[in-house]
């Protein structure tokens, strides 16, 4: 099973036009990602998750795909990319690229084809009515678009659109649709990708407007994006898109081979997650990871704290949403959609550097795999004077020079200025200034992430979680041939002490590998724990022999 590299996997989201400009025309491009490659190297990452880099009219932060075999210029070139992918794998870091197949762009050659003539081939790339029958799917954008079919004046019909009216959904059910995804696919596994991020997964299984005369599989298309990543590379993964309910997850991890997605966001953490930091207590987390199926050995959970996206609450109650809400996103600019935040993770914690670590230890602590996204290791925040999802994707902050060592164009020409004002302006969160600063969070994070691929417990084990007489705190244990690692964490501002019996680990020492928590003992096989506010501790299980 060496293969399964992205079981130990550090991944790291990355906005290419959001990361480094190089040729000073206010937009982020491949040869400024390239130049910083040594930095996402120092930070553990061993995979990149590179969002959409296509050309785009950009309405939707590059979903809008209007070319699937090119480089959107402002960004770069195809030998760009390629260099960028080469000098990330000179570095032992994988990169996996967003394949957003679900929809194009309605300026893309396909959709200008089919609705200029219905006998073109690309007519049935589309799904299309004369009229729509009653809605029984809303518009995933609530207060933006108001269905999900629209009237185009050219072909005098209605297209489906799952998301924005500018994004009409291609038919995966089409045999001809499936074969130009793989094509997609094949050609960008030929410059040494390791994966694909899958967007907007349930989407391409669901029935819409398709014949129901003509049998269907509706995941074949992600079996078969699956066997061609892995006839071009053995050792490709899928990570996928799939906000659904814990019944309907594991079907997207395929069979016991795996043989759909290896790597799936772990949508429902992330809801139960927040809801435990607002009420610190434990209990959300322990209802949740009992609540998630079992997967094969091949397949691993994708757990994040935020995505460049809204993060979506859906998964939770109305009543535990505006709990989560009320702690988080007080006030009704920081949220979307009345189901998510667009608030970076920092904030939403007040910059408080206790609530930061113990958030990320326990974070990387969780068994699977995890994701986080550019800027969040120094604690970037956000800007909620920008419309939507970019008040989240403000530009890397390099140092405290103009433009936060982004871009030397002139403001006016920025894709999107840097955080100019309070606690989390570049002047006061920036690499160059945390690098300097051993006890900076940037340097802390680094340790994390040492620290979690050390222990392939996490990673590759099984997990237990721990019951123990203190609400706030959250205490598993993760096992893998014979290893065991503890992890505590307090999700409280009050300090908390626990005794724990670990007879059935047989348990002789524990020996701190992070984080301040006391451990002790005065009788064989039970540890008495003192526990910080929002303490942390990480502890390698020395059995007696």
């Amino acid at each position: 099973m060496a293969e399964l590299w992205y079981k130990n996997a550090v991944f790291y989201a990355i906005d290419v036009d959001r990361f480094q400009d190089s040729n000073g025309d206010g937009i982020g491009d491949f040869k400024g990602l390239t130049s910083r490659i040594d930095y996402i190297a120092s930070l553990g990452v061993t995979g990149i998750w590179l969002l959409p880099f296509y050309p785009a009219p950009n309405r939707d932060n590059g979903y809008d795909v209007k070319d699937y075999y090119d480089i959107d210029p402002d960004l770069g070139t195809l030998d760009d990319f390629i260099e960028f992918v080469h000098k990330a794998g000179e570095r032992g870091i994988r990169v996996l690229i967003d394949l957003v197949m679900n929809h194009t762009s309605d300026q893309h050659p396909w959709f200008q084809a089919a609705r200029r003539d219905k006998k073109s081939r690309y007519y049935k790339y589309y799904i299309w009515t004369d009229a729509p029958a009653d809605e029984d799917m809303q518009p995933v954008f609530p207060g933006e678009e108001n269905t999900v079919w629209t009237y185009d004046e050219v072909a005098q019909e209605y297209y489906h659109h799952t998301f924005y009216h500018y994004q009409p959904d291609l038919n995966p059910a089409r045999d001809e649709v499936q074969e130009e995804i793989c094509k997609v696919l094949d050609f960008w596994m030929s410059f040494g990708i390791s994966g694909i991020r899958v967007d907007a997964a349930p989407f391409m299984t669901m029935e819409k407007g398709l014949p129901k005369s003509k049998p269907r599989d509706p995941h074949g298309i992600l079996r078969a994006l699956h066997q061609l990543a892995e006839e071009r590379q053995p050792k490709s993964v899928m990570l996928g898109e799939a906000n659904v309910l814990p019944k309907d997850l594991v079907k997207y991890f395929g069979d016991e081979t795996g043989d759909e997605f290896q790597l799936l966001f772990n949508f429902m953490l992330n809801n139960y997650f927040y809801l435990a930091m607002a009420r610190e207590d434990a209990a959300p987390l322990v209802h949740v990871m009992r609540l998630l199926p079992t997967v094969s050995e091949v397949g691993q959970w994708a757990n994040f704290l935020r995505t460049l996206d809204e993060a979506d609450m859906s998964r939770l109650t109305a009543e535990e949403r505006d709990e989560v809400f009320a702690a988080f996103a007080p006030d009704e600019n920081m949220r979307m959609y009345g189901r998510g935040m667009r608030r970076r993770i920092t904030p939403m914690l007040d910059g408080d550097r206790a609530r930061m670590e113990m958030a990320n230890s326990l974070l990387f602590a969780m068994p699977g795999t995890p994701v986080m996204i550019y800027g969040d290791e120094i604690g970037l925040g956000e800007d909620l004077g920008q419309k939507g999802r970019f008040a989240v994707r403000t530009p890397m902050a390099w140092s405290s020079k103009a433009n936060a060592g982004f871009s030397t164009a002139p403001a006016s020409k920025l894709v999107q200025e840097p955080i100019t004002k309070g606690p989390f302006s570049y002047k006061n969160v920036n690499v160059e200034d945390q690098l300097a600063d051993k006890n900076s969070f940037l340097n802390w994070m680094k340790k994390l992430s040492a620290v979690r691929k050390s222990c392939r417990e996490c990673g590759w084990g099984t997990w237990h979680i721990q019951d123990v007489d203190c609400k706030s705190a959250f205490v598993h244990i993760c096992e893998y041939r014979g290893q065991s690692v503890l992890m505590v964490h307090n999700l409280g501002k009050k300090p908390c002490t626990f005794q724990l019996d670990l007879t059935n680990n047989a348990a002789h020492q524990l020996n701190s590998l992070f984080g301040e928590v006391e451990a002790t003992t005065t009788q064989k096989f039970v540890f008495d724990f003192q526990v910080p506010s929002y303490g942390y501790g990480w502890f390698r299980i020395e059995r007696e022999l």
